[in-house]
């Protein structure tokens, strides 16, 4: 990825710069959503800290971009060389960290010399010295991206776990997709495309690697969903191309602009989902750092939680006018009953049943203490309701009743 020369047909000049500053900014906000992952995370992780150097450094790269073609000032053309120039370190710094071993020597030395020499012309932000400088940035980003994916491919894989190998494997498939489509922002106007493809590349990486906070998500289904998005976007491009007499830049600025949003959209989406799936994991949080052995105490702390909020903790004394041997059966066979989907165990269950939920307008009521008997009876929106929400009321009911049961030892 790198800078070149400005589109000269005077025809095509304003839809390819226009076209230019979308994925430039496309890249940018995914890279964006992808560092407040990783922040988020852990920023002082080692490997998220390798991550982040390379994020950045790319971002410098497309911001150079986009204040070129805002203002004109080819002053900001440093921004763009530099960011070209740091990126072949960036994945190897990257590598390294995933793989947990040092580069030979020999490839550090070509790469940090590298960087070192091309961030120096850099501050030569003319095109004077161009274009074999933009030839010979090509060539030392092609030789950086195939040396860290050399790496990749001699790694030992018994020294990693499955998650290091996951993202190893997804770092070398933005590798292979990163050569051809740096190469075609070098050789813009030579091989005749009407805007840089860097981006797409870029957004690729940023939905690969989001979507390693997804364990659901494979290999298999990710790359499936890779294509499926990238089929999509060349099929619907090519069509509107045709119906519109585009000729071949046009469908291929088609192609790229619903690509890129295609990815914008699975980025934001996926960000979106990691973000609620952590937030879904608060209940479990409190319950593994939950330091209190009383049961009353543990039921009252549970029901500020936001899944719980408003739950109503039902007392022995407040079911005296049902029969106890019923309940035993009731709660025996589910000790966390849903209205949805209650027990069948014969009409006067049923009709214990339907009194517990009308009386406490609750979705779910959960047996907390055996003897004596304790209830929580909360009421979840059918909307708030999900596998992994029903999966944490049954953890809250086990974790009361073990409560419960050493407080029953103890009291022995």
């Amino acid at each position: 990825m790198g800078d070149a020369p400005p589109v000269a047909c005077p025809v095509i000049a304003a839809s390819t710069v226009l076209m230019q500053l979308f994925l430039s900014a496309a890249a940018v906000l995914g890279l964006a959503v992808l560092q407040g992952v990783l922040v988020r995370r852990d920023h002082w992780d080692p490997i998220n800290r390798r991550f982040l150097f390379g994020i950045r450094v790319t971002m410098l790269l497309f911001v150079g971009r986009i204040l070129v073609a805002l203002t004109g000032i080819e002053a900001f053309r440093v921004l763009v060389l530099l960011g070209a120039a740091l990126i072949p370190l960036g994945v190897l710094i990257l590598t390294e960290g995933l793989l947990r071993r040092h580069a030979p020597p020999a490839i550090k030395l070509v790469i940090g010399g590298g960087a070192a020499a091309f961030g120096a012309s850099s501050l030569w932000y003319s095109d004077a010295i161009d274009p074999a400088r933009l030839f010979a940035l090509l060539a030392f980003q092609t030789l950086g991206f195939v040396l860290s994916g050399w790496l990749v491919v001699t790694r030992d894989t018994a020294q990693l776990s499955r998650s290091e190998n996951a993202m190893v494997v997804r770092l070398g498939l933005s590798l292979l997709l990163f050569i051809p489509l740096a190469a075609g922002d070098f050789l813009l106007l030579y091989i005749g495309l009407p805007i840089q493809f860097s981006a797409l590349g870029v957004l690729i990486l940023c939905w690969l690697a989001i979507g390693l906070g997804r364990s659901s998500q494979g290999h298999a289904g990710t790359l499936t969903h890779l294509g499926v998005m990238v089929a999509a976007a060349v099929i619907v491009g090519g069509l509107i191309a045709v119906l519109g007499e585009l000729g071949r830049d046009g469908a291929l600025m088609c192609i790229a602009a619903i690509m890129t949003t295609l990815f914008v959209v699975a980025i934001l989406n996926d960000a979106r989902a990691l973000r609620q799936e952590d937030q879904s994991l608060g209940l479990l949080r409190y319950l593994a750092t939950a330091k209190t052995d009383d049961p009353m105490a543990f039921l009252r702390d549970l029901q500020s939680h936001p899944l719980v909020e408003g739950a109503v903790v039902v007392n022995e004394a407040s079911l005296s006018g049902l029969q106890a041997d019923v309940l035993d059966r009731i709660f025996a066979a589910a000790p966390v009953l849903r209205r949805n989907d209650p027990p069948a165990l014969g009409p006067v269950a049923d009709d214990h049943i339907a009194w517990l939920f009308e009386r406490y307008a609750a979705t779910h009521v959960i047996l907390a203490m055996p003897r004596p008997r304790v209830l929580i009876a909360l009421s979840m929106p059918s909307l708030g309701q999900s596998p992994a929400a029903e999966l944490e009321l049954e953890v809250v009911q086990r974790m009361a009743a073990l409560l419960a049961r050493n407080e029953e030892v103890r009291d022995g």
